[in-house]
């Protein structure tokens, strides 16, 4: 946790360098799908910007707009940018080009310690020498600031993380959730406008992880400072975010609410990076999508087409369609499969499945017993479950998924 003199040393040189740091911010470029844009003047305003470390191009053409008060998460993959991103928000990297502004002032020409922006980084390099209230006052002590204030704002930051108890605790007596809120405690004591963080609950075990999850946003809820909070992980950023900005080798992919990143996702990519998916590729003519023997109806133009089907629309129909209704027959899909191998995940079974034509799903049920591989279940879904998508890939460094195109 970065108790070594080492990390101490260099962090006291860059808390001396930066000692503020803020969050950031979410929103889209032209041609990136995103109809939740903040409805006021936003705080932060990235605009085309793009990093080239020599001939491997890390950021192209990222522009961005996020609100006071939001809570957005730049999610990716590793290699995608998104550390790179959070570095030049913070002042430690300079864009090749681009700009980035707050609040009509040109905030990436200006050196860290003059942005009112704060970075709590994925180790927290808390000094193991200082207590609790000397790491916290850290950077206002650097800042020469009279002794009563550094007190004063020092209790009021740790009362907001509700770690005031622990002010006199060394940081190796205290557990690593406990640590990362002193870590919270140190950037929110600079009053920032905008705080960055880097995962900084990596290195949490799950349930510890989970529980910060919730604290982190309730705590951001509550000082209402804008927070834009960095992450591999789909699950955090699905629990935490106002917006997600979803980034693939550089470039956004879409920025959008958790709920429409995942019910309406733009490309193939968000569909599988997001949760698990079955991509259909079809076959559209006069109105109806054809993929193996499924067919239903659909509004795009004639041609080929790409379609995401979550596993859990995909439902076991127990009882027989009725022959009178037309209309629901037509939009409510049925096909006969037989069961190749169910996968247990607590609340819930995912089931593959191989059709009569021989198309394999992925089907996500409530938890029971086993089904009968022997005998064919018949499954149905609803067309408007169905989703067009643009088709892009993973990249080469993802691991396979086995609900992956069919």
């Amino acid at each position: 946790m970065g108790q070594s003199g080492v990390a101490a040393a260099a962090l006291a040189r860059g808390m001396q360098a930066a000692h503020k740091t803020t969050a950031m911010a979410t929103t889209m470029e032209s041609g990136v799908p995103n109809t939740t844009k903040p409805s006021a003047a936003p705080l932060l305003s990235i605009r085309s910007v793009a990093k080239h470390f020599g001939k491997n191009v890390v950021l192209r053409d990222i522009s961005l707009e996020i609100a006071e008060g939001e809570f957005l998460t730049i999610l990716g993959e590793s290699g995608s940018g998104k550390t790179t991103l959070l570095r030049i928000l913070a002042g430690f990297e300079q864009s090749t080009s681009g700009e980035v502004w707050m609040q009509g002032e040109r905030l990436d020409t200006r050196p860290p310690y003059r942005r009112r922006v704060n970075t709590v980084f994925q180790h927290y390099a808390l000094f193991p020498h200082m207590t609790v209230e000397q790491n916290v006052g850290y950077g206002l002590a650097i800042a020469k600031r009279p002794a009563a204030e550094i007190e004063s704002r020092v209790s009021e930051a740790l009362a907001k993380v509700k770690m005031s108890a622990y002010a006199k605790s060394k940081p190796s007596k205290i557990s690593g959730g406990q640590q990362q809120r002193i870590a919270l405690a140190r950037a929110l004591v600079n009053r920032p406008r905008l705080l960055l963080l880097d995962e900084p609950l990596s290195a949490l075990d799950a349930n510890l992880r989970r529980q910060m999850q919730v604290e982190l946003k309730a705590l951001q809820r509550e000082v209402g400072i804008t927070f834009i909070f960095v992450t591999h992980d789909q699950e955090e950023a699905m629990v935490m975010s106002d917006r997600i900005a979803l980034l693939r080798s550089g470039e956004l992919e879409q920025v959008a609410t958790p709920r429409e990143i995942y019910t309406r996702p733009a490309t193939s990519y968000a569909a599988q990076f997001i949760g698990h998916t079955n991509l259909l590729q079809a076959d559209v003519r006069q109105g109806t999508a054809m993929c193996d023997r499924l067919a239903w109806p659909t509004s795009l133009p004639d041609g080929s087409a790409l379609f995401s089907l979550r596993p859990e629309c995909i439902r076991i129909a127990r009882i027989a369609p009725p022959v009178i209704d037309s209309a629901r027959t037509s939009s409510h899909i049925r096909f006969r499969a037989k069961l190749r191998d169910q996968a247990f995940h607590g609340a819930s079974d995912l089931l593959r499945v191989e059709s009569d034509g021989g198309l394999v799903l992925t089907i996500r049920t409530a938890s029971r017993d086993l089904y009968s591989s022997e005998a064919p279940l018949e499954f149905e879904f609803s067309a408007v479950d169905a989703i067009p998508v643009r088709a892009t890939s993973l990249t080469s460094g993802s691991p396979p998924k086995s609900e992956d195109a069919v």
